[in-house]
């Protein structure tokens, strides 16, 4: 706080001086800052460059408007029907045949596959399979069962002692339309080529069963 004039009194002595005290030359004389003029706060002129307390807070980035979802295309749906075949396998059938040898296999009648036909319903979506269903099945053409003999008669075993006709290997062979009791028989004539193991040659002469 400047101090303009100050009168004092000093007793001395007896006397009375008066003194005059000058308070000191404004602050731009000596240099020296005003404690006042500190204090006073500065106000900044309209024109002043310096930045606006608008100016100085952060810019806002502008918001970005919500981006709206295209709608999507309806797909093209499509329906059609497809066929498909299938092979159908054939059956064979077995037929025992005593006039052929036994474990003898003749295949009479060749078995040949059928055809099976299957229709479908086929969904498509933009030209996508998206579905398939069986809507009919049925056997377009039959399966041919293959037919095969099998042979059951016995193979006989001729004895080598006698040509001309087969004289089975048994335990006795007798000739056919005679008194023998078999349990074999055979019919005559017949030419003894080794020995007459079963005596059918009765008279010697070679010849068995001439009777």
């Amino acid at each position: 706080m400047a101090i303009s004039a100050v009168t004092l009194v000093l007793l001395c002595c007896g006397g009375v001086t008066i003194a005059a005290i000058v308070s000191p030359p404004p602050p731009s004389s000596q240099g020296a800052k005003d404690p006042a003029a500190e204090s006073i706060p500065t106000v900044q002129a309209a024109d002043d460059p310096s930045p606006s307390a608008a100016e100085a807070a952060p810019t806002q980035a502008p918001s970005t408007p919500a981006t709206t979802p295209t709608a999507r295309a309806t797909p093209v749906v499509q329906t059609r029907t497809v066929t498909e075949t299938q092979k159908v396998g054939y059956q064979t059938r077995t037929v025992y045949d005593s006039s052929l040898a036994k474990g003898t296999r003749k295949v009479t009648t060749r078995g040949v596959p059928g055809v099976r036909t299957l229709t479908y319903q086929v969904t498509l979506a933009d030209g996508v399979q998206t579905a398939k269903k069986l809507v009919k099945s049925e056997i377009t053409k039959a399966p041919v069962t293959q037919v095969v003999r099998v042979g059951t008669k016995e193979a006989r075993t001729c004895d080598p002692n006698y040509s001309g006709a087969c004289v089975p290997v048994a335990s006795d062979v007798d000739c056919a339309g005679g008194s023998g009791n078999g349990p074999a028989y055979v019919d005559g004539p017949l030419r003894v080529v080794g020995r007459d193991i079963y005596d059918l040659d009765r008279d010697g002469d070679g010849i068995a069963c001439d009777a």
